[in-house]
């Protein structure tokens, strides 16, 4: 099974530019989708062999995520159940035979850091309920988890330090759910490679001289490690500011 995640920056703006086309071209069985920036009824997307689940966040073209899916979901969640983090739209879980398939918007702490708290505090929350779903059976979570986590996930680590997305505190919560028995499953392939990255600024040609951040990810239950096929960063497709990333895995049933 196939699955892509990415954070488009604006579906309708993302529309505009060829996402039919990268859609169908990449062919996943699941396509999440971070950062709608939409309401519903905002958008008619025809996507034949489709279902397509949207959670929009309450503040108008801001944050929202979506799962397009060939597969029918057992159960469909919308948000963590903690009513100071669900109005931003930020979480959908689809339900499986095998697995829960969960898609997240992280919070980013913000210029000047000013949403710092916001962001750990989410960070406990969200923890806790994969760690819920995860008693039950293995996770699949995947989205813009607005940190990159070690020095190798960004290009200019010493610039960068205390900035939001490579504060200590972030990074040490990243850490946190990783030892809670999850796996970064980009780095599960490829734990030296450097230069890889899913986020580019608009500023300072960033993209053209890849001075990225890796901070798009697949974490997945450590009990399905031996069900990972590959993990990949799609750095060729334009459209957003970040690009689109994969993971496929085997032996699991839908």
């Amino acid at each position: 099974m196939k699955f892509i995640s990415w954070n488009v920056n604006g579906l309708r703006a993302v529309v505009k530019k060829n996402f039919t086309d990268t859609f169908n071209a990449l062919d996943a069985d699941f396509f999440c989708i971070q950062e709608t920036k939409m309401q519903a009824g905002q958008l008619e997307l025809s996507l034949p062999g489709y279902e397509q689940f949207y959670n929009y966040a309450e503040r108008k073209g801001y944050s929202g995520t979506a799962i397009f899916t060939k597969v029918p979901p057992l159960s469909v969640h919308y948000g963590i159940d903690v009513p100071e983090f669900d109005h931003e739209g930020r979480v959908i879980t689809l339900e499986y035979h095998d697995f829960y398939l969960v898609t997240s918007y992280t919070p980013n702490s913000g210029s000047g850091l000013k949403r710092l708290n916001f962001r750990l505090a989410w960070e406990t929350a969200f923890q806790d309920y994969l760690d819920q779903l995860d008693q039950t059976k293995p996770v699949i979570l995947c989205g813009d988890l607005n940190v990159a986590h070690e020095e190798i996930d960004l290009k200019n680590p010493q610039t960068n330090h205390k900035n939001a997305g490579f504060t200590d505190e972030e990074r040490a919560r990243f850490s946190a759910l990783l030892a809670r028995g999850y796996t970064d499953t980009f780095r599960y392939f490829y734990p030296q490679v450097t230069d890889q990255y899913s986020w580019w600024s608009y500023r300072f040609n960033a993209r053209e001289r890849n001075a990225g951040w890796r901070i798009d990810y697949f974490i997945t239950s450590q009990a399905i490690d031996h069900n990972l096929v590959t993990a990949k960063i799609h750095s060729e497709i334009l459209g957003s500011d970040h690009c689109p990333i994969e993971l496929d895995v085997q032996d699991l049933h839908a």
